[in-house]
């Protein structure tokens, strides 16, 4: 059973490969040559999930569309198995995803992975966001209002 600590690092391991894109996710992934034999479980396979959303945030749920996405689960030869689901089509970004989770199954795999995929990509994805968020400030309007001094 894994602790509320592995769960938390592979919600984020998998939050990390999910925003990532897949030339440099499959990099990565070549240049740390783990190479498991696997079988494939499931996919990897396209389908629809229904995007719900709340009105302010607190209201009642209603369904704002669908988004597609794409799943696999892969077993590695030691009984591992990953999961892994993509927003869109692409079905290696999936496959590897699943393999990178089947292999974080054990500790010291997981702690090369981490160091050696999830650290470079997070710090991409973070300068990323950090681009938009001052490309987006640099575009801000502050709106005020004068008064005007009639009695």
């Amino acid at each position: 059973m894994h602790s509320d600590k592995d769960n938390a690092q592979r919600r984020n391991r998998m939050a990390v490969l999910a925003r990532s894109g897949t030339g440099r996710l499959r990099e990565l992934w070549a240049a740390l040559d783990l190479a498991p034999s696997y079988r494939v479980l499931r996919g990897p396979e396209c389908g629809l999930v229904a995007l719900r959303g709340r009105i302010g945030g607190s209201g009642e749920p209603f369904n704002v569309g669908e988004a597609t996405v794409t799943r696999a689960s892969v077993r590695l030869e030691d009984g591992s198995v990953g999961h892994a689901v993509a927003l869109g089509r692409d079905m290696d970004k999936a496959r590897i995803a699943a393999l990178v989770d089947a292999v974080c199954h054990t500790s010291e795999t997981a702690t090369l992975v981490d160091a050696r995929i999830i650290a470079p990509l997070q710090r991409e994805l973070d300068a990323a966001d950090e681009t938009r968020r001052q490309e987006t400030a640099a575009t801000r309007v502050d709106f005020f209002t004068m008064v005007r001094g009639e009695d």
